[in-house]
């Protein structure tokens, strides 16, 4: 089981996003029956079964043994995954494209440019396993607190010399033997706010204005 997968095909992406093969994908991280996931779920066995049908036509279960009881034989499936994500690539003739935007400073051309990341990171995760390699990558996770909005543009800026210092320094304009060509994101963009709460409880959505 991978511990995500990205899913290409648009007939996957629709049966994934049924609410009902939701809930059976995620109870399916552990493998079980139609039988099983019909008391989980609360829908009869034959209506499980016929959701079941449908993701592993997709490739989004997969049998893991079958057992006999009686005349009947059980078949045990399992999700190929702990989660899933839908690229781009399912949505291919209206996909966001970074050359349209290639502005560092727009909304818009990070999303492409996370977009075209799921979309090349999937395949390579896909290639990846076929080939039983670990793939290489890299990532930065973290949060940073801006005083003013002068700070977050002297940030950035300097941000962008540094980056571009470290690439002139590694990076091989003859492409020896031997190298491979990377894919280098840097994203900086405004944290989400946290819903308030007011004093009956109920959660208040903040408006992000920044």
């Amino acid at each position: 089981m991978l511990d995500i997968e990205v899913i290409e095909d648009p007939a996957a992406a629709e049966a994934s996003l049924d609410p009902i093969r939701t809930r059976i994908l995620q109870e399916l991280a552990e493998p079980g029956s139609a039988t099983q996931l019909a008391a989980k779920v609360g829908l009869p066995r034959q209506k499980v079964n016929y959701h079941l049908k449908a993701l592993e036509r997709h490739g989004l279960v997969e049998l893991v043994e079958e057992r006999r009881k009686g005349n009947v034989t059980e078949r045990v499936l399992q999700a190929t995954a702990a989660s899933y994500l839908i690229s781009p690539v399912a949505l291919a003739s209206v996909a966001p494209d970074p050359h349209r935007f290639a502005d560092r400073f727009s909304a818009f051309w990070l999303l492409a440019l996370a977009g075209r990341m799921v979309q090349e990171v999937g395949k390579l995760i896909a290639g990846a396993a076929a080939a039983r390699q670990k793939l290489a990558t890299f990532a930065i996770d973290g949060e940073i607190t801006f005083r003013t909005a002068a700070d977050r543009a002297a940030f950035a800026e300097e941000l962008g010399v540094a980056v571009t210092r470290l690439v002139d320094k590694y990076h091989d304009d003859d492409g020896g033997a031997g190298g491979r060509k990377h894919r280098l994101v840097v994203a900086l963009h405004p944290a989400l706010k946290q819903p308030k709460t007011t004093p009956t409880g109920e959660k208040e959505q903040e408006q992000d204005n920044d």
